[in-house]
């Protein structure tokens, strides 16, 4: 006499449902596999618990028994015990880690491989092709990706081709799986006898292969800005290669300051130049040097801040400039010759007259002197002061007067 369903779970015919549910996970922890147990009782287990837990199933079983089923009520097209087993704890797609999973979603994709290349403000300005040299994993032609021999490459027993096992360890009322890799083949999923390898790669089924890729810089292209190879990255059987992505990193620059499509630089004229005009020079990113005059009459001040239009960096795509900032430093003579004076005094405006005080107020005649060290370090709250550095502060323009 054939054993019922119900019986294989040990529980009565008329069970409910809950009943069912328990029954299967202690008689499935008890006999799966990976705890010692009979492969094919965990399996009959499972089936029963499949039929059992499907009420259309359950019904067509009662009526007409386990020939029922396999004679057009769905015996035989049940999940797989593992899969089944992995629902009742939590284990997701598949138990052995995503198995099931994969099934579905067809081939997994590869990783990207990123690579941040410095680049200078004279490229992003004028555009250019850089070539990249690396290292990437290709698919072994000589073994076609098996790693060895036709036929001698054999899926692992103990792990079922997946590369990793589940371990069950109950805390408390509660089951934890924990996954960790199959020693029996190292977490490839597969066996082969080590005379059969591949004499190319291996048996690790690809080799390293020196690629050269051409990037090509766009005008305009900004810090952070992404250039991508598709499929360039790492090969690997049954995977599908990821991207080549190119991260550009604009290197900081000794004239010219970016923000956006403009240009900010600074440059120094001198006091005549400042006062009664003149010329100064802007070397560019192109080998171009910009000629600036500044009209006679028109008096720059110390820190003007002044724009030359259409001078700044070319927008990424429509290469549509920008402008070009300048900020004009003045550099003030260290002394003036007496006989000059009287010179100055007929073309500047008056001096500013000195404001009188009452006879209550005693006026003392001082000197204005140059501070010592000391003296400089307390004017700067400690910070002793770089003369030269002060004098060539921030990004300088290049000037030729």
């Amino acid at each position: 006499m054939a054993v019922r369903e119900t019986d294989k779970l040990g529980v009565a015919h008329d069970a409910t449902d809950d009943e069912i549910k328990k029954a299967y996970r202690k008689n499935a922890l008890k006999h799966h596999p990976d705890k010692g147990g009979d492969p094919e009782l965990f399996k009959d287990l499972t089936l029963a618990y499949e039929v059992l837990s499907d009420s259309n199933k359950r019904a067509i079983y009662d009526q007409g028994g386990k020939a029922a089923l396999e004679g057009g009520g769905g015996m035989g097209g049940g999940m797989d015990p593992q899969d089944l087993f992995s629902q009742l704890f939590g284990g997701g797609g598949g138990f052995f880690g995503g198995g099931g999973a994969s099934r579905n979603t067809g081939p997994r994709r590869g990783k990207d491989l990123v690579h941040r290349i410095g680049v200078s403000l004279e490229d992003l300005y004028k555009g250019k092709v850089q070539k990249l040299a690396l290292s990437k994993s290709v698919i072994c032609k000589t073994c076609e990706g098996r790693g060895g021999k036709k036929g001698a490459v054999k899926q692992c027993t103990a792990c079922r081709g997946q590369g990793v096992r589940v371990i069950l360890r109950q805390l408390g009322p509660m089951m934890q799986q924990i996954q960790q890799p199959c020693n029996e083949c190292e977490g490839t999923g597969e066996v082969m006898d080590p005379k059969d390898r591949c004499k190319s790669c291996n048996g690790k089924k690809t080799i390293s292969e020196r690629k050269v890729l051409e990037v090509h810089i766009d005008k305009g292209m900004k810090s952070g800005q992404q250039i991508k190879f598709p499929g360039e990255s790492d090969q690997s059987p049954g995977v599908i290669p990821g991207d080549v992505v190119i991260v550009l990193e604009e290197k900081p620059h000794t004239r010219f300051q970016r923000k956006g499509d403009d240009l900010f630089c600074e440059t120094e004229v001198d006091l005549l130049t400042a006062l009664a005009g003149g010329e100064f020079s802007i070397e560019h990113l192109d080998d171009r040097a910009l000629h600036v005059t500044i009209v006679p009459g028109e008096v720059i001040k110390p820190g003007a801040l002044k724009v030359i239009s259409g001078q700044g960096m070319p927008s990424y795509r429509h290469h549509e400039p920008g402008d070009l900032y300048v900020r004009i430093g003045v550099n003030f003579p260290p002394t003036i010759e007496p006989t000059a004076i009287p010179l100055l005094e007929s073309a500047l405006p008056p001096r500013q007259v000195v404001q009188k005080f009452g006879k209550k107020v005693h006026v003392e005649e001082v000197l204005l002197e140059e501070p010592n060290d000391r003296q400089r370090k307390n004017a700067h709250n400690g910070d002793e002061m770089d003369e030269d550095e002060e004098e060539h502060r921030g990004v300088q323009c290049a000037q030729r007067e």
